[in-house]
């Protein structure tokens, strides 16, 4: 048996890279960036007005101003400023040349001859001092973003806030990584699939569709092989064929040391390597990790919560180092809201716990590895590390989003 951050390091140290594709944009949620990507433009590529209102020189704020132009978004402004005079303006339009400041619509006021005063400091104010209204309400060109500067870096996961960028800058095809191909096999012969009504001693597999919804979840492309029953011959079956048609293979159950736990030994056969077969932590120390070349094989364990909890720890970092994942792992310190106790303390442990209002984490209601139904009040997994048995209310404990 080994310390999970043993365990860790040799899970991200067999990590291989995928291929290269350019896909379209709209298709690229999820994906990975295979580039670095740079701006062709700038951004704003002009002055740009940030509100409704009046564009003018600052110096003349306390004078009487005659409009000479109304420019909308999307519109080029055809005449310069000059003195006295302001060009209505909508947002996103173009400022005119001439002018260094916009001053709210709210702010003016059209007197009965025509012409527009700002009323926000009134006219006349002896204190007034034009030059702190320069560039006030004015977005400048290239204030966000310069031409050829980088936006977004090799490595990046993309989401949504990603698209804009990407769609901001042209990047229309971008290069991503491809995605990895990952068989999910269950086993076990008291194993019924979801659609079916368990009988006497058989339970339905929630591991399979867990760990297939997992992989959707980060960008894998998973294949689901059904249930392999307890027997050397459909397990090895269902290994070769996922061995074959993919690039990982996530196995459920039969890791252990029962008398039907077949598949360490079926992975052997199917000449993996197995770097290990036990980790220090629970729930799940059985957990099998083997390696072929550039394939890998997660044994993992068969009670769900044992199952999920793996996967969060070691198959997802994986699967994200794969496709090009660049420090994506996000670890947070939170107060704990009660204390905590626990009797045997020789593995490190992970409980699934709930962010409060308050900003501190509680343990929810939790029987054991099998009670997935606790895990789905969860919002992320505490950490309790190695010979603690005891923590006080307000302590910090490690914690990861689920």
């Amino acid at each position: 048996m080994i310390d999970f951050t043993e365990a860790y390091n040799t899970v991200l140290n067999s990590s291989f890279k995928m291929k290269i594709e350019k896909i379209n944009l709209e298709q690229a949620i999820g994906r990975v960036l295979a580039e670095n990507v740079f701006s062709d433009i700038n951004m704003p590529p002009f002055n740009k007005s940030a509100m409704d209102g009046y564009a003018c020189r600052s110096e003349d704020l306390e004078n009487r101003l005659t409009q000479i132009e109304l420019i909308p978004a999307g519109q080029t402004p055809k005449k310069i400023i000059t003195k006295n005079t302001c060009a209505k303006i909508m947002t996103g339009a173009p400022v005119p040349e001439g002018a260094d400041t916009v001053f709210k619509v709210e702010d003016s006021k059209i007197l009965d001859s025509g012409e527009i005063i700002y009323m926000n400091p009134k006219p006349n104010y002896k204190f007034f001092n034009s030059k702190k209204f320069e560039g006030i309400n004015i977005c400048k060109l290239g204030e966000d973003i310069k031409t050829d500067d980088k936006v977004l870096s090799k490595g990046t996961l993309l989401k949504v806030q990603h698209i804009a960028v990407l769609a901001s800058v042209g990047c229309v095809l971008p290069e991503v990584y491809c995605r990895p191909k990952v068989g999910v096999v269950a086993t076990g012969s008291e194993l019924v699939e979801p659609d079916m009504k368990p009988e006497k001693s058989q339970i339905r597999n929630s591991n399979g569709l867990q760990m297939v919804a997992g992989l959707h979840s980060i960008g894998a492309e998973p294949t689901y092989y059904g249930i392999a029953t307890d027997s050397p011959e459909a397990t090895y079956k269902k290994l070769q064929k996922a061995r074959d048609e993919n690039d990982i293979i996530l196995i459920s159950g039969g890791v252990s040391v029962g008398d039907f736990d077949f598949v360490p030994a079926m992975i052997k056969k199917l000449d993996f390597e197995i770097l290990f077969d036990k980790v220090a932590v629970q729930p799940g120390k059985p957990v099998t990790f083997a390696r072929k070349s550039e394939k890998i094989c997660f044994g993992m364990p068969g009670n769900p919560v044992s199952a999920f909890v793996k996967f969060q720890l070691l198959v997802k970092p994986l699967i994200f180092k794969v496709m090009g994942v660049e420090n994506n792992e996000l670890k947070l310190k939170l107060p704990l809201e009660n204390d905590y106790q626990r009797k045997k303390a020789g593995r490190l442990k992970w409980i699934p716990a709930k962010i409060t209002k308050n900003g501190t984490v509680a343990p929810v209601i939790y029987h054991g590895s099998a009670h997935i139904n606790g895990l789905a009040q969860a919002d992320v997994i505490m950490s309790i590390p190695i010979d603690v048995t005891f923590l006080n209310k307000g302590d910090l404990v490690d914690v990861r989003q689920i």
